[in-house]
Parts: structure tokens; sequence; C-alpha cells
């Protein structure tokens, strides 16, 4: 169990903190070209033509300069008929159903295949975000969770809707807002597993959690904080953006038997040889480990502080403690 769960660690710093790094500016988007609308759907600008001419589905409206625009209504229909077309529907029989039969559709094969399972609560969770539809998540993360287990859910499914919207988002197609939401979502979600994975005794190590400063995406570190809890672990979470300094006010209250930090900017990565020699003077009886990736610096070079962008080796250092 706890091998697995530090396999989905790194999976989740990978998708989520790595994709999140990177800060743009755009405007809030609730309405998509054919371009944007593509690109989110996997539909052709071809096929979404042909579509339009040939079966008036899912024909846009048109701006003053006859630019074809979509909405988030559409947007979702798109994705619902995707998934029906990846079964073997032809598109000439979906684009004579009304949005509540394309769903009793998709209904209908959900449980046919764990394929299919998967696809579908992907669907659902972005559809969440880009409708800033709290209550649909709920009942998707719910059922999910019913269906996969916390863990294999986590894998499976919300990992890879995060990279998905991770990618969408940096190359424009949906808003910062819509990733956000879906963020937030996730973040209370963990929070509250955290809170029932308590046990009265925790008996286990004490591992200082946090992110440097100008860190700032934390879904991956608070994911680790459940699991090391639900481990018996004891842990002191400090959240992300943590200035150095104020850790020597941990060491003055808690004996820490491990720190556990990601590494995702540039900044924190070139700073690694500053935050070993300091956490080794702060935590001088202490385990370092750090979870990064590309990091172009001899390791050799950096003393006392775990580094691991390989799963293999990072499992198999955590698994044997």
């Amino acid at each position: 169990m706890f091998k697995t769960n530090f396999c989905i660690i790194f999976f989740l710093f990978f998708y989520t903190n790595c994709i999140f790094a990177v800060n743009i500016n755009i405007k809030s988007m609730s309405t998509y070209s054919i371009n944007q609308f593509s690109e989110i759907t996997g539909i052709t600008k071809f096929v979404l033509r042909t579509w339009e001419n040939r079966y008036g589905f899912l024909k846009p409206e048109r701006s003053d300069t006859n630019i074809r625009i979509y909405t988030d209504e559409m947007l979702v229909r798109a994705l619902n008929t995707n998934f029906l077309l990846k079964n073997n529907y032809k598109i000439s029989k979906v684009s004579k159903l009304n949005d509540n039969e394309i769903i009793a559709e998709i209904d209908s094969l959900i449980d046919d295949k764990l394929d299919n399972v998967i696809e579908f609560y992907i669907n659902e969770i972005i559809i969440s975000a880009i409708n800033f539809d709290g209550q649909k998540f709920h009942d998707t993360y719910n059922e999910g969770i019913q269906k996969f287990g916390l863990v294999n859910f986590y894998r499976d499914v919300i990992l890879v809707t995060m990279k998905k919207i991770g990618l969408l988002w940096l190359s424009n197609k949906v808003s910062p807002s819509q990733e956000h939401f879906l963020s937030e979502q996730i973040k209370q979600k963990i929070s509250v597993s955290i809170n029932d994975a308590y046990y009265k005794n925790q008996s286990g190590k004490t591992w200082l959690l946090f992110l440097p400063e100008n860190e700032f995406h934390e879904i991956g570190l608070l994911f680790t904080k459940f699991l090391l809890v639900q481990n018996g672990n004891n842990v002191v979470y400090l959240g992300s953006n943590v200035p150095y300094g104020t850790l020597i006010d941990v060491i003055e209250k808690k004996n820490i038997d491990a720190t556990l930090l990601f590494a995702v900017t540039n900044g924190s990565k070139n700073n690694l040889s500053y935050t070993a020699n300091y956490l080794n003077s702060v935590f001088n009886d202490s385990e370092h480990y750090v979870i990064t990736h590309d990091l172009n610096i001899d390791r050799n070079l950096i003393s006392n502080l775990k580094i691991f962008d390989n799963i293999d080796n990072f499992i198999k250092e955590i698994s044997n403690k």
C-alpha cells in the first residue's frame, strides 16, 4: 500500500506542480474560437465544419466579422459526443439527440468496461470545471471514490484530468479561473480525506512538509500529507511559499524526523545547494527529501539531500523506511 501511494505522489507532482508552474494572463473565457474548441474537444476543425454543414450539429454563432463562436454549453455537448463516437456511435445518430438523450446513451455505456468508466469521469470533472459547477464536481468525485477507491481514483482519474486541464491552460485553451476552480475543489476534498485519516495515536515518524518561496501549487504536497497521515505518521504541514528562515520556529517546538519539499521552479532547483545546507544546519538529525525533475547540476555537490526524479528509486527509498 505504501509503495503504491508514493507512486501516486510522484505522478501528482509532475501532473500538477510541474504543469501549473507557469503563470499566464489571459482573459476569462466563456466563448471559444474554432481553434480553441478543436484543441479542447479533440475534434478537428474539418470535422466540426462538416458536422455544421451536413447535420446542423454544433452550429456556432457568428461574430460581426463572420468568425465562429462556440459556447461552454456547446463544449460540453462536444465532449459528450466525442465519448460516444469513441464507442462506435455514428454522428448521424448523435446529431439527432438532445442533451438529455446524449447523457442517457453515455449512462448506458459507462459500466461496460474500465476505459469507458475512466474517460466518463474525466469528462465529467472537466465539464464541472468549465461550468464552475461545484455540485457536479462533488457528485462525480463521490461516485468515483465509491467505484474506484480513493487511491485509484486519484491515479486514474484526477491526475489525468489535471494533466489535461493544465495543458489546456498553458496553451490558453481554458481560463485560469477554470483551472483554479478545479484545483480548489480537489484541495478541499484532499483536506477532508486528511481529516478522516487521522488516528488518535499517530505513532510513526514526524515529517515536515512545505514548499519553498515562490512555489505555490500544493496539491501534490497535500496528497503527500494524506498518505503519510493514513500510514500513521505525524505531519507538520506548512503549505506553500514558506521562507526558509521561518523553519527555525518549527525545530524549537518539534523533533523532525524527515523533511519533504517539492522544487518545481527554476529558482527552487537552482537553490538546492543552499536548501541542503540550510536544512542540514537547522534539522541536523533529520532526513531530507526533495522531489524535482530536469535537474541540470551535479547532485554530488548537494550533500544530505535525497533528490528523486526517478519513480522506482523514490518508491524504494520511501518503502524501506
